[in-house]
């Protein structure tokens, strides 16, 4: 069962867990709901959490495309940052939040 977490007055994060445990270490999915401006209505989906190799944290992946260079599968992320590489950090800490408020619900 899924539930939300809403991180800012216009973004609300919504956590799905991975209920099946495969792909093994990943914890669940999260999609960004805007709630105001112009992405108001919209969802972004795609994102991962993902347990640390070793047990120490977790990590979030962000939406990619997968395509095919001479048969290498490769990938490139579909949310990137313009000038700032920490950019991202932001989005990253308000889904790790998200699911760690509902870890502590113990719906996990």
């Amino acid at each position: 069962m899924a539930t939300t977490h809403t991180t800012t007055a216009n973004l609300t994060v919504k956590i799905t867990p991975n209920d099946k445990g495969n792909p093994p270490g990943k914890l669940a999915d999260a999609e960004l709901h805007f709630r105001d401006g112009v992405l108001a209505g919209l969802k972004l989906i795609g994102f991962s959490i993902w347990e640390r190799r070793g047990g120490t944290g977790r990590n979030v992946t962000f939406p990619a495309r997968q395509y095919s260079v001479n048969g290498e599968r490769r990938s490139f992320s579909l949310l990137r940052p313009i000038a700032d590489a920490t950019a991202q950090d932001a989005i990253r800490e308000a889904i790790l939040e998200a699911y760690a408020d509902y870890d502590a619900l113990g719906t996990v």
